[in-house]
This record gives structure tokens, C-alpha cells and sequence, in this order.
């Protein structure tokens, strides 16, 4: 078995393990900041709407030498306004310019007909209105919406509502993460990353719904026994899928990053290049939050149920008894072994003889 088979194998045991839920604190601590941060940067800076969100036109031009940086300062000079220069996988340029009306498209495009040397028809002249990509953003706010209700309604029914809460909390999490890192870094929103942040929500989601469901397994009848706490519980639950949550995201974030750095760096793909950047982002904030967020925020709801603040009364005097009387406390399920046996321990067969 690998090293990481075995690793998995013993935080499936309980054998191994590291205490998530104690230390939540620092994980909401860090998911505050975070998110602090992301709404500071959208409030500051904004997001850089794409050219089907504000408008105006995209030029493309056959296979050229013309480098990308220079493209862009023609492309501004004939303009006036910021451009957006890709260079595609043909060796041909795609051209973005906001803010322009289909005159001075024209005018832009013979521009840039005379600084390449080309034909005025040989580069192709896109117009985009603003009121598609308001559209398009309306429709995405609808299903993310529609998406909400029916993942609150669906975990309330399969699980609990603290669970639903929770999930909820990651998702908004999540796009919030997302969201503030394109604030920061400037990266251009398009309908690919619509399409992105939209499809990152369920593998967001499956992480979470993973572990809950091994903690919903656990914690039946879990007021029939006096061993562990709902927050132990819950930190196995995590520990027991943690090496599988780690597999999954990794094996879900290198395709997407084949499609972001070698189909968007190296071959041009524009909004291949848009979706897979969202996706990348989203599938690593998941994967965090489905640890470190989701499930101590279910802990932290369900300890204030009064039936599991008992049992975690009944369970730390239990403990404390035994501490009392100097029984050593087993860690692994929190009872107090047997008393010890020295030499051999003696068959009933032999137990038996020596009474006779």
C-alpha cells in the first residue's frame, strides 16, 4: 500500500489525526480576513467587466508578426480607450475595445488596418451591446439563486437544517473568494467566467456533502453513548475523508489547470481561458471550505443543541472521574482501558482446574 493509501487508511481508523474542529477559530479567523479583503477590493477597485458587459467592439486580425504589446498600443492610439490584446492559437490577434459605437468602430478598425498593413476587410469587426451581458448576468443571478434554495431545501430534507446553514455559508464563501481575487488581480470578467463561477458551486458542494455524510453515519444515536462529543465526531468525519476531499480536488484541478495554463497561456483560447481561470479558483476555495469551514460551522450549531450539551457534560465528568481516580484516559475513544494485566493471561481452561 502507498504512503498515502496507509495515511488514509489510519485517519479512517481514527488512528491518526489532527484536531480541525479545535482549531476553527483560526480557520474562521482566516475566512473573515479573506473575505474582508475580497470586499474591500470589489468596493476599491471593482471588477473589469468584460467587453460583453460594458460594450464595444472586438477586432481580429489574420496571422501577424505584429507583437501583442504593440498591437495593444495601437489599438489604444486609433481608440483612445484601454484594449484588451490576446494573441490565438492561428498566430492571429483578437482585439478588445470597450466603449465604442459602431462609427467609431469603423474608424478604429481603419486604424489598425493602416498600422498592420492590411486590407481594411481583412480584419474581421464584432459590435457588442452592454444589454446582452446584462442578460446574461440577470439569467446567472436567477439560477444561482434557483440553485440556493434547492441545495438548502435538499440537505435540510437529507441531513438537518444546520447543515443546509452551513453548506449555504461555504458556497457564498466560495464565490465570494472568487469573486474578490478577480477584484484583486484584475482579471477580465467575461460570460466564461459566468459559466465558471456557476459550475463551481457543485463541486463546491460534493466536498461538503461527502463529509456530512460520513458525519451523519457517526453521530446516529449519538446520545446512546458516552465516548465522544459531537465535535469528535465531526473532526473523524473529517479526518476519515480528508485523503479522499485532497484526491478529488487534485485530480479536478489538473485538468482545468492543463486547460488554463497550456490551453489559455500557450494556445490563446479565450474563453476556455475564462472558464477554466474561475474554475481553478473555485475548485481550491471548495476544497478549503468543505474542510475547514463547512463542518466546524455544523459543530458549532449543533453543540448548542441542549440534548448534546448534556451528553457533552455527561461525557468531560465521565472523564474528569476517571482522571479523578487516576485511570488513564483513552484518546482514541475517550474511555478508560482495562486495568492492566502483567505475565500472561491465564485461559479459562486453566482457571477452571486450578478452582477444581
Amino acid at each position: 500500500m502507498s504512503k498515502l493509501g496507509d495515511l488514509g487508511a489510519r485517519l479512517h481508523r481514527g488512528e491518526v489525526g489532527y484536531d480541525f474542529i479545535g482549531n476553527r477559530k483560526i480557520w474562521y479567523g482566516l475566512s473573515i480576513l479573506i473575505t474582508i479583503t475580497a470586499i474591500v477590493a470589489l468596493a476599491v477597485r471593482g471588477l473589469n467587466m468584460g467587453i460583453e458587459f460594458q460594450g464595444g467592439a472586438v477586432f481580429t486580425t489574420p496571422k501577424t508578426d505584429v507583437s501583442v504589446s504593440q498591437a495593444q498600443e495601437y489599438a489604444e492610439e486609433a481608440s483612445g480607450h484601454d484594449a484588451i490584446v490576446q494573441q490565438l492559437g492561428n498566430g492571429s490577434l483578437r482585439i478588445q475595445v470597450g466603449g465604442l459605437d459602431t462609427a467609431q468602430s469603423d474608424q478604429v478598425r481603419a486604424e489598425l488596418a493602416k498600422d498592420f498593413n492590411l486590407a481594411e476587410d481583412k480584419i474581421a469587426a464584432e459590435l457588442v451591446g452592454p444589454s446582452w451581458g446584462e442578460q446574461i448576468a440577470n439569467k446567472a443571478w436567477t439560477g444561482l439563486g434557483v440553485f440556493m434554495i434547492l441545495v438548502v431545501i435538499y440537505l435540510a430534507i437529507a441531513f438537518e437544517w444546520r447543515m443546509a446553514v452551513a453548506a449555504l455559508v461555504a458556497l457564498i464563501h466560495d464565490l465570494t473568494i472568487t469573486v474578490g481575487i478577480y477584484s484583486l488581480v484584475g482579471f477580465e470578467v467575461t460570460v466564461g467566467t459566468v459559466i465558471g463561477l456557476l459550475t463551481i458551486l457543485g463541486y463546491s458542494l460534493y466536498d461538503t456533502v461527502v463529509v456530512f455524510d460520513s458525519l451523519k453515519e457517526q453521530t446516529k444515536d449519538i446520545t446512546k453513548q458516552t465516548r465522544f462529543t459531537y465535535s469528535e465526531l465531526a473532526n473523524r468525519s473529517i479526518n476519515g475523508t480528508l485523503v479522499r476531499s485532497i484526491n478529488t480536488t487534485v485530480v479536478a484541478l489538473l485538468p482545468v489547470a492543463g486547460l488554463l495554463f497550456i490551453g489559455g497561456g500557450f494556445l490563446g483560447a479565450g474563453m476556455l481561458n475564462d472558464i477554466s481561470l474561475s474554475l481553478f479558483v473555485g475548485l481550491a476555495a471548495g476544497a478549503y471550505s468543505s474542510i475547514f469551514i463547512a463542518t466546524p460551522l455544523v459543530a458549532d450549531l449543533k453543540e448548542r443543541d441542549p440534548s448534546i450539551k448534556a451528553l457533552r457534560k455527561r461525557i468531560l465528568a465521565k472523564r474528569a472521574s476517571a482522571a479523578a481516580k487516576g485511570e488513564q484516559i483513552d484518546e482514541a475513544d475517550g474511555s478508560a482501558p482495562e486495568a492492566a494485566v502483567v505475565g500472561p493471561r491465564p485461559s479459562r481452561r486453566g482457571s477452571q482446574e486450578h478452582r477444581g
